[in-house]
């Protein structure tokens, strides 16, 4: 049977359209080996990269020691050289009354609920006297506390300054430098 003018056309198309299906497949294959291997270089770094490249199991192990050199030698060195003992003693939730001003310039009570531990060294001296002492240093606290405003909590800086006078009172009530740090686990201004 002979072939009319519409049939040959549509079959001449078909076969004319390459299917551009396979060039858009590969750039994207392309794209996600390129992003993956960007992220292992910024991830492991170009020594760590080679290292697993080669299959070298040392030059990764040098590479990540490498990086704890760099962050310090030992976190529980002190600046002295020498290990220390440090203790973490949680101390009884405090909660006080504290003083807040309201947009109209009106004075507010509200409560400030902490809790808190202290960090000490035992190794040096008067670290004996952080548990003998703890009455005294909660109410030091608590003296401390009753006398901020809730614009004293806000922000990083108002907690760094908190942490501070609270170890700073810690050290006068021990009569040591023993205590370390003071952490705040949860501090909640109602």
């Amino acid at each position: 049977m002979a072939k009319t003018k519409t049939e040959v056309a549509t079959t001449d198309e078909s076969e004319k359209k390459p299917s551009r299906k396979w060039p858009i497949l590969v750039l994207a294959i392309v794209l996600s080996l390129s992003a993956a291997a960007g992220g292992l270089v910024v991830s492991l770094g170009t020594d760590g990269v080679m290292a697993l490249i080669n299959g070298s199991k040392k030059d990764t192990e040098l590479a990540s020691g490498d990086q704890a050199a760099d962050h310090g030698a030992n976190p529980e060195e002190d600046d002295n050289g020498s290990n220390a003992d440090l203790t973490v003693d949680p101390m009884k939730e405090i909660i006080v009354n504290i003083t807040s001003i309201s947009v109209t310039g009106r004075r507010t009570t509200r409560f400030l609920k902490l809790n808190l531990a202290l960090v000490f060294d035992e190794n040096i001296e008067g670290a004996a006297h952080i548990s003998e002492r703890k009455i005294y240093i909660r109410d030091a606290f608590q003296n401390y506390l009753r006398q901020l405003t809730e614009r004293d909590l806000s922000g990083t800086i108002g907690v760094v300054r908190l942490k501070s006078e609270l170890l700073r009172r810690v050290r006068a009530v021990t009569e040591s430098e023993a205590p370390k740090e003071v952490l705040i686990s949860d501090i909640i201004v109602q």
